[in-house]
C-alpha cells in the first residue's frame, strides 16, 4: 500500500533527528532541565518502567499543566538510568511534516533513522496525540504488534482523550491525569517550601500531618497569588504572564477548549451557549445551582445545560459537588448541586485578580481547597445544606451513611471569638455524633472546646497546603508499595 506524503523521506528523517537532540549529546534541551520538576513526575516514572503488562500511557490533562515538561524530565530520568539515547524518541503529532502520517509511518521512520530494531527495548513518545484521527485504534495496533516498545502519548484534549482511551483501550492503555498544580505543588515550584513546618495533630484517634508557619502574612500572600495565578507552571513562574492573565490563560486554556476541542468531540452547534454558560459558572465557582435556574438565566434547555456540565466536568474544567441533608440520608442530587472550577486562577483570567477584601474572596478560598480534594481520585467530597444551616465539606463512610468529619472554611477569623457563629456546625456535629469540628481562618491557629465538640481553628491557606500535600505524599506511598510488592 502506498502513501501520498506531502514531505520527502530525507525531510521527515531530518525532523525527527532534530526533535531529539539527545541523541548527539545525552542531555535533554537546558530550557526544560532548568525546570523544577513535578511532583507528579514521581508518580509517573514507575508507569513508564512498568514492563510485566503491555500498555501504553496515555497522559492526559488540562492545557498548560505541564505536560510535554514533564515528558522530557521523563526523558532524561530514562538516560540518567543509563539507556542509550536513541533508544528514546519523541515525535510531535501536531509538526506539519508529520501530517498525514500513521504512528507506525512514524515508527518505522525512527526506526530506519536510528537504525534500531523493534525487538529492542525502547521507548518511543508522540505528544499533542489529539491531533491524529483515529490515534486510538493507531495505538491499540502498536501496542499489539510492538511488544518491547514502550509507547507514551499525551494530549491537552483532555475529554477526548478519556472518552477514546475507554472506549477502544481497554487493557491496552493506562490513563494518567496531570491536574493543575495544588497549592503544596505551588509553594514547591517557587522553592518556598522553608516557609512550611510540619505539625502532626491527631484527628479522629489517627495521627496526621500538618503544616503550620511562623510567617503567616507572607504565606497568605503566596495563597493569594495560587489563586490568582497558581494553576500553571508557566503563568505561577512568570511576572510578565500574570500582568495580563487573561490573554494567556483565556486564549490558550479556556477558549480552545471551549471554541475547539469539546464542539468537535461532542459535535456542539452553539459554542455560544456553552462560552456563556461556563462564564456564569465560572464567575459563581462556589455557589449552589440547579438546570432549572442555569435554564431560566441562559434561555438554553435544561437536557442541553446538563450535558454541557458533563462535558465542561469530562474536560477537568469544573467539579460538580453533590449534596446531602443535616444527616446522609437525604440525598439531593437532582435537585440542587454545586459547582467549582478545578483552579481558581480561571476565574482571575476570565474577570480579574482578586485581592483579600474581594467580596469573591471567601468562594476562592473554598475553590482552592476544593481543587485539592480533586487530585483525591479515592475521596468523595460532599457539602450538606438543610432548611436552617450548611456546611461546607463533609466525608462520607465508604457506605455514605454516617459522616466521617466535616470542615467550615472561612475567610474570617470572627469564629474564633464567638463560638455560637458556627452554629451550624455545632448542630450538623451534634445530629450525627462527630466531637471535632475544623474551621478556617484568615490567621489564627488555636483550639477551643464547647460542649463536647472541639473546634480546631486553622487559617485556610495551611489547610489548603496541608490537602494537597497529604493527597500526594499518600499517591506517592501507594505507587511505591505497589512498586515493592
Amino acid at each position: 500500500m502506498s502513501y501520498l506524503i506531502p514531505f520527502s523521506e530525507k525531510q521527515i528523517l531530518h525532523k525527527i533527528k532534530n526533535e531529539n537532540p539527545w541523541w548527539e549529546n545525552g542531555e535533554i534541551d537546558p530550557h526544560y532541565s532548568r525546570m523544577r520538576k513535578r511532583l507528579y513526575l514521581e508518580l509517573f516514572l514507575p508507569l513508564v518502567y512498568e514492563s510485566e503488562i503491555k500498555r501504553a500511557i496515555v497522559l492526559m490533562g488540562p492545557r498548560r499543566v505541564g505536560k510535554t515538561v514533564l515528558l522530557y524530565h521523563t526523558i532524561q530520568n530514562i538516560i540518567d538510568k543509563g539507556v542509550n539515547p536513541l533508544k528514546i524518541c519523541f515525535l510531535s503529532v501536531e509538526n506539519p511534516i508529520f501530517n498525514g502520517l500513521s504512528l507506525e509511518q512514524l515508527l518505522l521512520f525512527y526506526l530506519k533513522e536510528s537504525n534500531l530494531n523493534s525487538n529492542e527495548r525502547l521507548y518511543v513518545i508522540f505528544d499533542e496525540i489529539q491531533y491524529l484521527k483515529n490515534w486510538e485504534l493507531h495505538l491499540k495496533t502498536l501496542v499489539d504488534t510492538y511488544h518491547e516498545i514502550k509507547f507514551i502519548v499525551s494530549g491537552s484534549a483532555a475529554a477526548a482523550l478519556r472518552l477514546k482511551s475507554n472506549e477502544s483501550g481497554a487493557g491496552r492503555f493506562t490513563d494518567f491525569l496531570l491536574p493543575p498544580l495544588t497549592f503544596h505543588e505551588y509553594i514547591d515550584l517557587k522553592d518556598l517550601s522553608d516557609l512550611v513546618i510540619l505539625n502532626e495533630k491527631e484527628w479522629n484517634g489517627v495521627r496526621k500531618n500538618y503544616y503550620h508557619t511562623n510567617q503567616i502574612e507572607t504565606f497568605n500572600q503566596h495563597f493569594l497569588d495560587y489563586i490568582n495565578f497558581g494553576g500553571y507552571p508557566e503563568v505561577s513562574l512568570s511576572k510578565e504572564i500574570q500582568s495580563d492573565p487573561g490573554r494567556y490563560i483565556r486564549h490558550d486554556i479556556i477558549d480552545k477548549v471551549l471554541l475547539r476541542d469539546l464542539p468537535s468531540l461532542y459535535g456542539i452547534q452553539d459554542v455560544q451557549e456553552l462560552n456563556s454558560l461556563f462564564t456564569t459558572i465560572a464567575y459563581n465557582s462556589g455557589n449552589e445551582f440547579s438546570y432549572e435556574e442555569l435554564s431560566t438565566g441562559s434561555g438554553v434547555a435544561k437536557n442541553t445545560i446538563k450535558r454541557y456540565i458533563e462535558y465542561l466536568e469530562a474536560a477537568f474544567l469544573i467539579k460538580v459537588i453533590h449534596k446531602i441533608d443535616i444527616t446522609p440520608k437525604k440525598f439531593k442530587r437532582a435537585t440542587l448541586f454545586k459547582i467549582y472550577l478545578t483552579n481558581p486562577s480561571l476565574r482571575s483570567a476570565l474577570f480579574s485578580p482578586i485581592d483579600s477584601n474581594d467580596e469573591f474572596i471567601g468562594n476562592m478560598v473554598e475553590t482552592a481547597i476544593y481543587s485539592q480534594w480533586s487530585h483525591n481520585s479515592d475521596f468523595t467530597p460532599y457539602y450538606a445544606r438543610w432548611s436552617k444551616g450548611e456546611v461546607d465539606i463533609v466525608s462520607l463512610t465508604p457506605n455514605r451513611q454516617k459522616p466521617q468529619w466535616a470542615v467550615e472554611i472561612k475567610w474570617s477569623n470572627r469564629p474564633t471569638k464567638s463560638l455560637k457563629s458556627l452554629i451550624n456546625i455545632t448542630n450538623f456535629c451534634n445530629k450525627n455524633g462527630l466531637d471535632k469540628a475544623l474551621i478556617t481562618t484568615i490567621d489564627i491557629s488555636e483550639t477551643k472546646e464547647d460542649d463536647g465538640i472541639v473546634y480546631d481553628f486553622t487559617p485556610s491557606s495551611l489547610y489548603c497546603y496541608t490537602v494537597g500535600k497529604n493527597v500526594i505524599d499518600k499517591k506517592i506511598k501507594t505507587t511505591n508499595l505497589a512498586i515493592n510488592h
